[in-house]
């Protein structure tokens, strides 16, 4: 009877542990999301004064410009993490786009509020790859928590699923630069 007691409590202990490591890993994924989302908040309220800035100096870029908008507002948009890190990803894409077209205009590269602003987004595309990358090493350790045993018994009973990664959904996305330098 005593060792009954004593292993039924032994299980709840071990069960309470473990739900408030899941607990923990989950708000952990949940804080690394939220640093996600920040960071493109950031960068989509940048793109507005890029956009005008350069805007005025490249006329004929009208459509890059109406495409690095839409993704602007498909970014601020309620979705669900892959959904969010591809329009990310292809925000990204049309900016690095815009900068390079930027290259093309002497006098937008001099302009004292594109460089502003084109520090900005460097920073802001810095702080973006920490925090997905702090993000996935969350959602990685929830992940494992979820799929192991034990403790895979006590995340069925309470119902805790596994998060997305925030990946790269494009190919070229993973592909080396080609750098010229002549």
């Amino acid at each position: 009877m005593i060792v009954t007691i004593v292993v039924l409590g032994l299980l709840l202990i071990q069960t309470i542990v473990i739900y408030n490591r899941l607990i923990r890993l989950r708000n952990n994924a949940r804080e690394g999301w939220s640093g996600i989302d920040v960071q493109l908040k950031r960068r989509a309220d940048l793109v507005p004064n890029l956009v005008t800035t350069v805007k005025g100096y490249a006329n004929h870029e009208q459509q890059l410009l109406e495409d690095i908008t839409k993704l602007r507002n498909q970014t601020i948009a309620d979705q669900s993490i892959p959904n969010q890190a591809k329009t990310a990803a292809e925000l990204g894409r049309s900016l690095q786009r815009l900068l390079v077209i930027a290259e093309a205009y002497p006098e937008l590269k001099a302009d004292k509020n594109f460089l502003k602003l084109q520090e900005q987004l460097s920073e802001i595309e810095n702080t973006l790859q920490k925090s997905r990358r702090y993000y996935n090493g969350t959602v990685r350790e929830l992940n494992i928590k979820i799929e192991s045993f034990p403790s895979n018994l006590v995340a069925k009973i309470f119902s805790f699923e596994k998060f997305d990664f925030f990946a790269l959904t494009d190919a070229s996305d993973r592909a080396v630069p080609e750098i010229n330098l002549n």
